[in-house]
């Protein structure tokens, strides 16, 4: 909980954030290699689609890594053992979409508009089970909000998740492909 304010803290105090531009291939890196022992510990299969190594978003690296690796923890946290967590990469040229999908438990679409609140819980007695503080998708959104961005998510309950952390792009070159998006 300490950690988690205390990160929270840090990125509302940094609302203008660092604008280098940051390769999305090394925020996602950074943040699966975070998750992964949770993952295993789980059973869980963490499947990265590589991103253009050119994909940039202009930003703070540190910040970008928290929220990626917000997103990936809470999948692989409301997944069930043994399924698996995807996370990609893609743009249109002007935005970057790092998608975070799960097969777990699902939203319910009453909480969909709250999840991104301080210490909101959809399910308190899962919430015993799983640990977490409530914080995580709090600052994912601030994250988001520190780099112009947005996140979205599109949930389906019993079915899984998928958290969209939408950025502009940074000013280095940007292939626009089919497998980019």
């Amino acid at each position: 909980l300490v950690d988690d304010l205390l990160e929270l803290s840090r990125i509302e105090a940094d609302e203008e954030a660092g604008r280098d531009d940051v390769p999305v291939h090394l925020v996602i890196a950074e943040a699966v290699d975070r998750v992964r022992p949770a993952a295993e510990q789980q059973g869980i299969t963490i499947e990265v689609e590589e991103p253009p190594k050119r994909l940039t978003v202009a930003g703070d690296r540190r910040q970008l890594v928290s929220a990626t690796y917000n997103l990936l923890e809470n999948a692989v946290k409301y997944s069930d053992h043994g399924s698996s967590v995807h996370v990609r990469a893609r743009t249109d040229g002007r935005w970057a979409d790092v998608e975070v999908e799960d097969h777990g438990i699902g939203i319910p679409r009453r909480d969909l508009e709250r999840v991104f609140e301080r210490f909101y819980r959809v399910d308190r007695a899962r919430s015993r089970e799983t640990g977490g503080t409530g914080l995580g998708l709090a600052i994912v959104r601030h994250v988001a909000s520190n780099h112009a961005g947005d996140v979205r998510v599109e949930s389906t309950e019993g079915e899984g998740s998928t958290f969209t952390l939408r950025l502009p792009v940074g000013a280095g070159p940007v292939a626009v492909t089919a497998e980019a998006g």
